[in-house]
């Protein structure tokens, strides 16, 4: 029989979960560059279709792009709500550092991981820009939590102010 501890801890780690294991399936063949290049590029030219090829490059590379930084800030999100909610106290107290961990670990196993698959490249790049938007998912979830405790506030002045309950 489930405890009440049990769903909990389900509740926090499966998405975190499933979330790692979705961002290891985007770096299979199927989300190549030459592949998405297959949805990214018609579009482009059913939306601009006097677009240059030049162009449909650069922003094919964006988008791709924005997919790390997206991808990899839900993943800090992800991790911040587990280990903010979680029954270890190291976890609780260091949850900022310990999700920055683990999206540095996943983001240099991704790359480690493409450098296997003939259509991909594993890149120290990559780990930079996945870095970067899983620090935009922590900050993003330390802000919110501020927020929602009322601790952060801005006043008619434009500055920050602390409320006090």
């Amino acid at each position: 029989m489930e405890t009440r501890s049990t769903r909990e801890r389900i509740w926090r780690y499966a998405p975190l979960i499933i979330w790692m294991a979705l961002i290891l399936f985007a770096s299979s063949n199927e989300f190549s560059a030459i592949n998405t290049s297959r949805v990214v590029r018609p579009l482009l030219l059913w939306l601009f279709p006097n677009i240059t090829e030049e162009s449909i490059r650069l922003t094919h590379f964006l988008v791709r792009k924005a997919a790390h930084i997206t991808e990899y800030a839900i993943l800090g999100w992800l991790a911040a709500r587990a280990f903010t909610g979680s029954s270890r106290e190291f976890l609780r107290q260091w949850w900022f550092l310990a999700g920055l961990l683990l999206i540095v670990l996943h983001s240099l196993l991704d790359e480690y991981l493409q450098s296997f698959v003939p259509s991909r490249t594993g890149s120290l790049y990559d780990s930079g820009i996945d870095i970067a938007g899983g620090l935009i998912g922590l900050i993003g979830f330390a802000y919110a939590r501020c927020r929602a405790a009322g601790s952060v506030r801005t006043g008619s002045s434009g500055h920050e102010e602390s409320r006090n309950y």
